[in-house]
């Protein structure tokens, strides 16, 4: 339980970096509470769709050595602003820089963090 709460917060200040950071993203609201949802759809989103669409690209992620993979992620910060838009507390882009400029930003907010918190990350014993 511990290690999805980090993992959300993680998220959630991830995502707030980028909306902070990235001139082309305007979110709807940015308050605490929708960037704490917005990261619970962000997590959905990679948990649930990211393996079957890397799956069904593996060969182009191949091919480009893995550079594909950041298309894939700014599909998936895209999918994310998309579906929490949705339910009122999303985000838009203004073009496709700002959205990969954004999925960058998250990808690299979420390494620092997660390796800051490796070991709080790691499995632990059932009794937490």
């Amino acid at each position: 339980m511990i290690r999805f709460i980090l993992r959300w917060a993680i998220n959630a200040i991830a995502l707030y970096a980028a909306l902070r950071l990235v001139p082309g993203l305007q979110a709807q609201s940015m308050s605490w509470l929708n960037i704490l949802l917005l990261a619970l759809i962000f997590g959905l989103v990679n948990a649930l769709i990211r393996p079957v669409l890397s799956l069904v690209t593996c060969p182009m992620i191949v091919l480009t050595l893995g550079l594909f993979t950041l298309l894939l992620n700014t599909f998936l910060f895209w999918l994310t602003g998309w579906v929490g838009e949705r339910f009122g507390f999303g985000f838009q882009a203004t073009d496709f820089l700002s959205l990969f400029l954004g999925a960058l930003v998250v990808s690299l907010v979420s390494w620092i963090l997660s390796q800051l918190l490796k070991g709080e990350l790691r499995s632990r014993p059932a009794s937490d």
